[in-house]
């Protein structure tokens, strides 16, 4: 089994990476603030202003370490890594399958229904909490509806009627989002979900959060020889990673969403934490920033039984064990994609 490696997040404006030997140095105004052995990461994620050498990223290269570029705001703009060294038939036949109709619906099918039962599933251990006594209805609602939907897709289904089902179960989840909150429920209220720019705080969180959660899986993939661009569920873009979009769909409501509310409920991110700009949008500060990163390489380490493998691991291996099965499903090794399912 793979090693949980770090992430490196790298978010204070004017920071520079450079190499000494087969170490990362971190420095902000010449004087050295960090100093990581490259072996130990898995990642580097740089927010804003953050420059790196042709050395650094070099020594990056040679270890497999993936670089993303994301603006202040945590937009990606760019990934950097070494050569490809997966399987070229492991990549035919991921090819392959995104123009066979019936390969891709067999990939988006369990993807779909893991996502369904994954929000349903954080509803239904709110409704068991007495915190949530008073949202019962609200939060009942919305289970009977994610219900109602994954009762009624089925694997035949061609892809664009699973996006359909995807897309009315997500709107009814995220309308149930609010009873979720318990603190500062003015401020951290959802009226739709929207992004580029996110237009109220818990949007804003819970981009951060994805933007996150995709460098990861687009590592991830890309460390078991899989592309990371071209998926099944998302259609396939220039510069978008649609497999890494797809595979953190299982996850979503596990570990961003989750991560989100519980931020939320325990007053670790308040409303002084984010600044709206004059066209309306959203923005996290530094310090909520910080914040953040820090519980989401925390929540990462919390170690689950993989309902596939039947074994612990870290939550911040599921990518990694995701893009893995997929890859042996690709192959032909097995009968069809085990999507991460929350038990």
């Amino acid at each position: 089994m793979k090693r949980l490696l770090n992430t490196l997040y790298v978010t204070t404006q004017g920071s520079y990476i450079n190499r000494e030997g087969t170490t990362l140095v971190v420095s902000l105004d010449g004087e050295v603030r960090l100093q990581v052995p490259a072996h130990t990461l898995q990642s580097i994620a740089c927010f804003g202003r953050v420059m790196m050498s042709p050395p650094a990223l070099h020594l990056c290269a040679e270890h497999r370490v993936g670089v993303s570029f994301f603006s202040e705001h945590g937009r990606l703009l760019a990934r950097a890594v070494g050569p490809t060294t997966g399987n070229v038939l492991l990549r035919r036949a991921q090819y392959r399958a995104y123009d066979e109709p019936a390969t891709a619906q067999a990939i988006v099918y369990p993807i779909v229904l893991a996502k369904l039962l994954n929000c349903r599933r954080v509803l239904q251990r709110a409704l068991v909490m007495d915190a949530y006594a008073s949202r019962h209805a609200q939060l009942a609602a919305a289970e009977a509806k994610l219900r109602q939907i994954i009762e009624q897709i089925h694997p035949n289904h061609a892809v664009e009627e699973l996006r359909g089902f995807e897309g009315e179960a997500a709107t009814h989840y995220f309308e149930s989002m609010n009873a979720l909150v318990l603190e500062n429920p003015s401020t951290f209220f959802m009226r739709q979900r929207n992004r580029r720019p996110p237009r109220d705080p818990l949007n804003a969180l819970l981009s951060f959060l994805y933007a996150l959660l995709a460098h990861d899986y687009a590592s991830a993939l890309d460390g078991v020889g899989l592309d990371p661009a071209v998926g099944f569920l998302h259609r396939i873009r220039p510069g978008r990673p649609s497999l890494a979009l797809d595979l953190m769909e299982e996850l979503r409501p596990v570990l961003a969403d989750r991560l989100a509310l519980t931020l939320i409920n325990r007053r670790q991110v308040l409303p002084e934490g984010f600044v709206t700009t004059e066209n309306g949008a959203v923005y996290l500060t530094d310090e909520t920033r910080r914040t953040i990163l820090v519980a989401y390489q925390e929540r990462k380490r919390e170690e689950l039984t993989h309902p596939f493998l039947n074994e612990k691991i870290p939550l911040g291996l599921v990518p990694h064990v995701q893009g893995l099965l997929l890859a042996r499903f690709l192959r032909g090794d097995l009968e069809s994609y085990p999507a991460f399912i929350w038990r």
